[in-house]
């Protein structure tokens, strides 16, 4: 079963990624991959959009003679990111609540 989650999720995890590592897009892709079914071309819409917000900015370094586009978190982003947290562990809360029948994990 799939849950089918928002954009603010998606992008969550983007910045939960950058807040490790700067990164490109295949690896982003890889890792985001882990907890949604994304492609490449689903994700670039979304770094772009974060980088007009402010919260990424770009680098191009070289890696076997051609050059690959690194995302970097800026402050911003990074203020967001925790925003996104605060936010998923009240939502979290809440669905697990209705799902656990009122028995919260920690």
């Amino acid at each position: 079963m799939s849950f089918q989650l928002g954009s603010a999720l998606l992008d969550t995890c983007v910045l939960a990624v950058l807040t490790r590592e700067d990164a490109y897009g295949y690896i982003l892709t890889q890792q985001v991959k882990e907890v949604m079914n994304i492609s490449e071309s689903t994700l670039y819409p979304v770094l772009r959009r974060l980088q007009k917000d402010g919260h990424l900015i770009t680098y191009d370094q070289s890696y076997q003679g051609r050059n690959r586009r690194y995302y970097q978190i800026t402050d911003s982003g990074r203020k967001k990111y925790k925003e996104y947290i605060s936010e998923w562990e009240e939502y979290k809360l809440r669905v697990d609540k209705i799902l656990l029948g009122g028995i919260v994990s920690e």
